[in-house]
């Protein structure tokens, strides 16, 4: 999937590559999703697909209605027992969210679908909540409805009625906005919810409660009486400390699609969530990879001059993952500056592999070091083609999921922020990987690598001990980190850019 197209490729335990809405689900929510939690035209249209050719259809014609409206049906229904919290046994809501637009051609087997669901589960059992934008025309500053109206409409005419309205709007509603949708889009004025523009985004489970958002979808799913309140205390308070902060971390963050900000949003909530573990703010420093290279400063020096500027001003240095070689020189430029100036670092993925790119270039004078990704023919393959599937088919060369980290010892930094276990459980997404061949000159050299997977080829985790913190890490620590419970190595990266890591891990070891 594009980053430019889909923002961030999500990825899940079990390897599924999804979108990163399914990310938000699980950071806000806390659970564990499955590539089946993923329901997809392709998936459908491809169940059926394998129906038909196994016969099961009896040669009969294949239809949109029944057979895609049945699959979807059967996969919403068997998605809606699987356990995704920890607990056994299906869980009492299962919720969907439909993409798209009312009146999308893409959308329609699955409007249909639901409207059959509704029907066949009972109105008790189903709840619909609209989501729909109220836009302000700036010149008059009147709320408009039509838009929501319409809609509403367009929803009824397909056999489906809203139960709840969901309004994005920047002000709170005004009462007689509400009224109109009420009215006109034949929902309880009590039933409108309003989602207006807040400080920062954890104040909407509050603003929601103060609404009486669950009271109204409880009451529609006759639960009223199994219910407990919702206990959003920690919410209170996370929202409250972030509102009160004023102390700020700047971090350079040196990427390939710095451009749509949303190719790396479980990074940038990574950072959030340690950041506000240590009482600070993030100021994200957005640096285009290729901007840092010397051909830059011939063909555009402002941007070149603003790259630098931006890294030199920065307090650590954060590289993410990729793939390609298009801005592959300047993160190894940014690699080498926060090495050899002490700057705290964070390489994730391609990150990792940039670090050593580097260290062999740099320090091993082997100036022509590379990864077999971005030169075949390189004498010096430091990072080289290691698939876990299909070497010709794409999509069965990666590596992906979670996968088992084993640390080699516990003095080092990585295993001490992780609480000093035997191994850690992270998710990965990649072909290439530190060639095993070259190890043993990378470890002379002061490169050490710490953490390697079960079969001890595959190296996932490499720190400096000389530097301040230093670290590369295969997998994608960003996809397991959650609000109050931030990333063990995004909390490092921050400790380390204020000089506090050292007094954290001396507390941390002392159990206080």
């Amino acid at each position: 999937m594009s980053p430019f197209e889909h923002g961030e490729v999500f990825v899940l335990d079990d390897g599924g590559e999804v979108d990163l809405d399914l990310g938000n689900y699980e950071r806000f929510l806390d659970v564990t999703l499955t590539k089946d939690n993923n329901v997809t035209t392709g998936k459908i249209y491809q169940s059926v697909l394998d129906k038909e050719r196994k016969g099961d259809y009896l040669g009969k014609t294949v239809q949109v209605v029944p057979h895609i409206t049945d699959a979807i049906k059967d996969r919403i229904e068997a998605v809606a027992l699987i356990p995704v919290d920890g607990k056994e046994g299906p869980a009492d809501v299962c919720v969907i969210e439909l993409g798209g637009t009312v009146g999308d051609i893409e959308s329609m087997p699955f409007i249909e679908a639901l409207r059959q669901l509704s029907f066949s589960v009972g109105k008790d059992n189903f709840c619909l909540i609209h989501v729909s934008l109220i836009p302000v025309l700036g010149v008059v500053g009147e709320q408009k409805t039509k838009p929501t109206q319409h809609s509403v409409r367009e929803l009824r005419a397909l056999g489906l009625t809203p139960h709840l309205l969901a309004c994005r709007s920047a002000q709170p509603l005004l009462d007689n906005t509400k009224m109109k949708l009420s009215q006109f889009c034949h929902v309880e004025a009590a039933n409108i919810l309003n989602i207006h523009d807040v400080p920062n985004i954890w104040h909407i489970p509050l603003l929601l409660r103060n609404q009486n958002a669950h009271h109204s979808i409880l009451k529609q799913l006759n639960l009223l009486s199994i219910a407990t309140p919702p206990d959003l205390e920690a919410w209170t308070r996370r929202a409250e400390t972030f509102d009160n902060l004023t102390d700020s971390v700047r971090i350079a963050m040196v990427g390939k699609y710095v451009g749509l900000t949303d190719s790396y949003l479980s990074v940038v909530k990574a950072l959030l969530h340690a950041c506000i573990a240590c009482s600070l703010k993030p100021s994200i420093d957005w640096i285009a990879a290729s901007d840092l290279e010397d051909d830059t400063a011939q063909s555009a020096p402002e941007a070149y001059a603003a790259a630098w500027k931006s890294l030199r001003n920065a307090e650590c240095v954060l590289v993410p993952g990729g793939f390609g070689d298009r801005g592959v020189s300047g993160m190894i430029l940014a690699a080498k500056y926060a090495r050899e100036n002490n700057v705290p670092y964070l390489g994730i993925c391609l990150g990792m592999q940039i670090s050593v790119i580097e260290y062999a270039r740099s320090v091993l004078g082997l100036e022509k070091a590379n990864s077999n990704e971005f030169d075949d023919e390189t004498p010096d393959p430091v990072v080289i083609f290691m698939p876990e599937g299909s070497r010709t088919h794409m999509g069965s060369t990666m590596r992906l999921g979670s996968r088992r980290t084993l640390f080699q010892t516990p003095d080092c930094v990585t295993s001490k922020l992780y609480c000093n276990p035997y191994y850690v459980d992270e998710r990965h997404r990649h072909r290439y990987e530190v060639n095993p061949d070259a190890i043993g000159v990378l470890e002379e050299a002061g490169l050490k690598f710490v953490g390697k997977d079960e079969t001890g080829k595959r190296m996932e985790v490499l720190e400096l001990p000389s530097h301040p913190f230093y670290v590369g890490v295969q997998f994608h620590p960003e996809f397991k980190s959650r609000p109050g419970k931030p990333s063990a190595l995004f909390l490092g990266l921050i400790l380390a850019a204020r000089g506090k890591l050292e007094a954290y891990l001396t507390r941390h070891q002392n159990g206080s």
